[in-house]
């Protein structure tokens, strides 16, 4: 896939509207008095983005084959953090930003977490969390000088994501007791660095989905779209993630739906995708019941694996006015020692109802941009990442937090900024012929 890759112009590159002496020697592939095309995006930034993907990968889940202390790893993921801000402030030092809704309303998001958090309710660790979220937010600003519209940062996403399950395959290989534990029913884990099976399933149902939409484009070869969604459909299957899985076939549902009337090959694979999906529907119905029930009574899966119950208990609990505002500050996402699992009731917990307003904004205000673009494939890949963040929000945390669905929706966003206009070139000067020298006519020749 790296091959497929094509650099354009981005908005924010060096200065290069200044016109050059004509003793200075031209930029090569520019002709003389044209302007030097402006740079593309830096190599650096795709590793910033790696880094903020390493620094949401948590510091929770299974045993790995070789026990990594938390502390060691919550310093290297708080490190990848501050080396992200560092390099993007390295390669951005004019500051140059793109005006961004998303990241306005995200850093409207810190006033709330700000609040509660001084508050100390939830100890010294929110203050920690919210200066956490503010490097993560004004890193994204310092990447949004080259958001403009192109497929560059989702193969960045693509590939940094892959590499993550290329981990969790490495030590499916090594360990395969270790990878697939008892404690977890026999889902897939990290085995080589702490991932659970919800972080594993949502990774390779986001490659998934983007990569099944490059290859409708044209933007990649199915050669590279094989290699990538085959080992991650089956890393996909072997966690039995639920909301994973849903969030995949609703999202590209919807993103495919988006291109239907444009695409071709948007309309065969939609063809396909229902003829396959009735055939495994009738042939294949028990065994698609028992991979969703993974094993627990009908009661257990309607409650929600016993999320229900926590949800109750949240919304029960007594609050004072400031804390239905303002929330009790930036924690763990949980409540009473048991995880919150839901975006929307951890928002509601940690920064309250002004937070669940920004956040519910940041969604409304990407699915209106989203549905007034014209269609295109980055309007696909947004409208994917959208609807599969928005799905996942009802089981998973993180909208209020720095996580892999924020980086999701900062795509996204990325996805939806319009190009910036480029610069005028500049008229060349015409150059006006010498006047001619009227000769003075004698007074005998006017006669």
């Amino acid at each position: 896939m790296g091959g497929d890759l094509r650099r354009g112009g981005l908005p924010g590159g060096p200065d290069t509207a200044g016109t050059r002496s004509g003793a200075e020697p031209h930029p090569a592939g520019t002709q003389p008095g044209a302007e030097p095309r402006p740079a593309g995006t830096p190599k650096i930034v795709g590793v910033v983005w790696g880094l903020l993907i390493l620094n949401t990968l948590g510091s929770t889940g299974a045993k790995t084959i070789i026990p990594l202390p938390r502390s060691l790893i919550q310093m290297i993921t708080m490190g990848a953090l501050l080396a992200a801000f560092t390099l993007a402030l390295a390669v951005n030092l004019r500051l140059r930003i793109r005006a961004s809704a998303f990241v306005f309303l995200l850093t409207l998001l810190l006033v709330p977490s700000m609040i509660s958090s001084l508050q100390l309710e939830s100890g010294f660790g929110a203050l920690f969390r919210c200066a956490r979220l503010a490097l993560f937010i004004g890193t994204l600003w310092l990447l949004s000088r080259w958001w403009d519209g192109s497929l560059t940062f989702v193969r960045h996403h693509i590939r940094v994501y892959f590499v993550v399950l290329g981990s969790a395959a490495a030590g499916l290989l090594i360990s395969p007791g270790a990878a697939l534990p008892e404690t977890y029913g026999g889902r897939l884990v990290g085995a080589l660095w702490p991932l659970t099976p919800p972080q594993i399933g949502q990774y390779a149902a986001v490659i998934i989905g983007l990569t099944v939409l490059l290859v409708m484009g044209g933007r990649t070869t199915r050669g590279s779209a094989v290699m990538v969604i085959v080992p991650s459909l089956v890393l996909l299957a072997l966690t039995h993630t639920r909301t994973a899985t849903v969030g995949l076939l609703i999202g590209l549902a919807l993103a495919i739906g988006s291109l239907v009337l444009t695409s071709a090959a948007a309309r065969r694979f939609f063809a396909w995708a229902v003829l396959v999906s009735a055939v495994a529907t009738v042939g294949f119905a028990s065994a698609l019941q028992a991979w969703f029930l993974r094993g627990q009574s009908q009661e257990y899966f309607t409650s929600l694996t016993g999320r229900a119950k926590v949800w109750d208990a949240l919304l029960a609990a007594p609050r004072t006015s400031a804390e239905k505002l303002f929330g009790v500050g930036l924690g763990d996402k949980s409540f009473g020692g048991l995880p919150i699992d839901n975006s929307w009731l951890a928002v509601y917990q940690e920064q309250g109802l002004i937070g669940v307003v920004l956040v519910a904004a940041i969604i409304v205000v990407l699915s209106g941009v989203a549905l007034l673009r014209p269609p295109s494939l980055q309007r696909a890949c947004a409208i994917f990442l959208i609807s599969y963040c928005v799905i996942a929000s009802y089981t998973e945390a993180g909208l209020g937090d720095a996580s892999p669905y924020l980086l999701h929706l900062a795509l996204a966003a990325s996805l939806l900024a319009a190009p910036a206009a480029a610069p005028p070139l500049p008229t060349p000067a015409v150059r006006q012929p010498p006047a001619v020298r009227q000769r003075r006519i004698p007074r005998w020749a006017r006669r």
